[in-house]
């Protein structure tokens, strides 16, 4: 009788685990992997990020930062590499080079950053990549960048050079009308404007805009008729002044006469210039001399018809605070003049001013006729008089 293999190479029948069978393993096994963990050797967190700066330390990462370094910072070698790839000319095709730029040049206007985006575009121009439509971009975004910066004369120089190379660049127009507008330069603005709205004529922000330059040129317009008007009539009367002058045979301190010699050289009478009334009669800025108290006193406006004794009891209708003697009383007073050649002449206090400044030797310095005053007889009287014959 044979053995009985009818059982051979059959496998036993494996009995199914219960749900709670499952969870007891699964316990035990997570005790297992604790008990591993907690055996392991401590050692300090030091092959990677500060625990505490992990976050500013990615941020920091060329593959994470959001900001490209700011000056002065301390830049990873990694982003080195990268700036240095990204610009190099010879990984670089020469358009490829200009739109690095431009993209680096767009990140800092996005930011505010605008003279970096000036920087970023002119490096780009620089590279003179050949293409019309790229350098007019960077063109155009440059003037963008300038006119934030309100560098407005920069703007349209680059706006006015996009538009040589792309004849009909909107964006250029509008900015280029923009500057103009910021110039007050609104006709030229007017015809930024036109150029457009050819193709835009329903374009009503510019046509509201247009409307507003058009506004601010008539005013300029008449403000530049008013001023070329008034212009002309003060240089008339001025001429006027002059012919009046040299008909009353007045002489003046030098060879011709001139406006500059008529400026009183006096600050207390800097204003007032001599000038003529509605019936073309001069009236004069004079100064009163004091020399024994050496001190002055300044008639803004004295009539040439006045007559000079009217214009003394004026002044001295009562003491002057600086005469502690009482002296200086009109009729007490003798009025002198000092000649060309340097003599002194008395004054007759009787004659107008006209017929005192048409005396011979009279000359007039300075655009102001002086006098000198002084007591009749008194010490300070002789002492001068004796001066002047030494």
């Amino acid at each position: 009788m044979g053995d009985d293999k009818s059982n051979e190479g059959v496998k036993p029948i494996k009995k199914s685990m219960t749900d709670e069978e499952r969870m007891a393993l699964a316990a035990k096994l997570d005790k297992e992997l604790d008990e591993f963990i907690e055996k392991l050797p401590r050692k300090k967190y030091e092959d990677g990020w500060p625990e505490d700066r992990w976050e500013e330390e990615m941020a920091r990462h060329p593959f994470f930062m959001k900001e490209p370094p700011k000056p002065g910072d301390e830049v990873h070698p990694l982003f080195e590499g990268l700036q240095k790839l990204k610009y190099d000319p010879e990984e670089n095709k020469p358009e490829e080079l200009a739109l690095n730029y431009k993209e680096d040049g767009n990140y800092n206007f996005k930011y505010k950053n605008y003279r970096l985006a000036v920087i970023a575009y002119t490096e780009g121009l620089k590279v003179k990549c050949g293409n019309p439509d790229i350098d007019a971009t960077l063109l155009n975004n440059r003037a963008a960048a300038h006119y934030f910066l309100k560098n407005y004369r920069s703007a349209l120089k680059d706006c006015e050079l996009a538009l040589k190379l792309k004849t009909n660049y909107d964006k250029a127009i509008k900015r280029a009308a923009q500057c103009c507008y910021e110039m007050k330069q609104y006709n030229k603005a007017i015809d930024y404007c036109d150029t457009i709205l050819e193709n835009e004529k329903d374009n009503k922000t510019l046509l509201e805009f247009r409307k507003k330059c058009a506004s601010l040129a008539k005013d300029i317009e008449q403000s530049e008729r008013k001023k070329q008007f008034f212009a002309k009539k003060k240089q008339m009367e001025e001429d006027n002044l002059v012919k009046e002058i040299l008909k009353r045979g007045y002489k003046l301190e030098g060879d011709d006469l001139s406006l500059e010699k008529l400026e009183p050289c006096f600050p207390q009478l800097i204003h007032n210039r001599v000038n003529l009334d509605e019936y073309n009669h001069l009236i004069w800025p004079v100064v009163f001399i004091y020399p024994e108290y050496k001190i002055m006193d300044y008639i803004q406006e004295f009539h040439e018809n006045t007559i000079f004794w009217d214009q003394i009891l004026q002044v001295f209708e009562t003491y002057p605070e600086w005469d502690e003697k009482h002296q200086y009383k009109a009729e007490n007073l003798n009025v002198y003049f000092e000649t060309a050649k340097k003599k002194l002449v008395q004054t007759d206090v009787n004659s107008t001013l006209k017929q005192i400044l048409n005396l011979p030797g009279y000359v007039i310095r300075g655009g102001t006729p002086s006098f000198m005053i002084l007591v009749r007889d008194s010490p300070a009287e002789k002492r001068l008089l004796k001066e002047y014959e030494s």
